[in-house]
């Protein structure tokens, strides 16, 4: 077999980082030292990183973060904020996920609750975790615009991920419709999938917005829900004087007069 045909059958094997890492190891004289089996090794490690981390560009892509570049390491841990570390770091291993169990990050407008669960979401996928992000206005709004048939379809894309991000949790209440929607959701998520609330509003407020004693949805929807979080409250230290996290890393505003 000529250098030639190998070359064309790893393009046709969709190989195409072990060919140029393989090309490279012809033009490089040091590489004739090593064994048969290194360099073979090195050819297996190079085809290995590029599938993993193209399997994760194209998880994040899935997606749809709202803010793809959030990053757990990126967390400011002394803008003011109460954040318990601790917590934040041992979630981000995974944990919550592999049991099934939920988290809920509330706070005030601006105090870095979405980045902080889409720097999960990356986490998540990093892990090799299906993650899907969407806020809840617009996913009552996708769900409302279908067939029975269509519904079906999307409705599943929500079930499905391992882990789903619900941005804006809430913040409007909602339609008698879209709590039966909420609550076949969360039946079919509950002890198979972990879940994320991001909210203006603690999990103690939710029951009313979610219709209160006028609907007897709404204890049914909490208890699918809050039984197994784990809670992430960022309030500031001192809340006469918080900055919003926009505020802290937007545009400064000297510049722009």
């Amino acid at each position: 077999m000529t250098i030639e045909s190998t070359k064309n059958e790893l393009v046709e094997m969709h190989l195409s980082a072990m060919k140029l890492a393989f090309e490279q190891q012809l033009e490089d004289r040091a590489m004739q030292e090593l064994s048969f089996e290194d360099r073979f090794g090195m050819l297996v490690d190079i085809e290995y990183a590029n599938r993993k981390s193209n399997t994760l560009k194209r998880m994040v892509k899935n997606a749809d973060f709202s803010e793809a570049d959030a990053c757990i390491a990126d967390i400011n841990y002394t803008s003011g904020r109460k954040l318990n570390k601790e917590l934040i770091l041992r979630l981000a291993t995974g944990e919550y996920i592999r049991e099934h169990r939920n988290i809920f990050i509330t706070g005030a407008t601006g105090c870095g609750k979405t980045y902080m669960a889409n720097a999960f979401g990356m986490e998540a996928c990093r892990n090799g975790y299906t993650v899907k992000y969407i806020r809840l206005p617009d996913m009552l709004i996708t769900l409302k615009g279908t067939d029975d048939k269509e519904y079906k379809k999307t409705f599943k894309q929500f079930v499905k991920p391992v882990l789903l991000i619900i941005d804006e949790w809430l913040l409007q209440k909602v339609s008698e419709d879209d709590q039966h929607n909420i609550l076949e959701l969360l039946e079919q998520r509950t002890r198979n999938a972990s879940t994320i609330f991001c909210s203006q509003y603690r999990d103690s407020g939710w029951y009313e917005r979610l219709g209160g004693s006028n609907s007897p949805l709404s204890e049914a929807v909490l208890d699918r829900i809050v039984h197994d979080a784990y809670r992430i409250d960022i309030t500031s230290i001192d809340p006469e004087h918080g900055r919003s996290m926009r505020e802290v890393y937007g545009l400064d505003q000297s510049l722009t007069r």
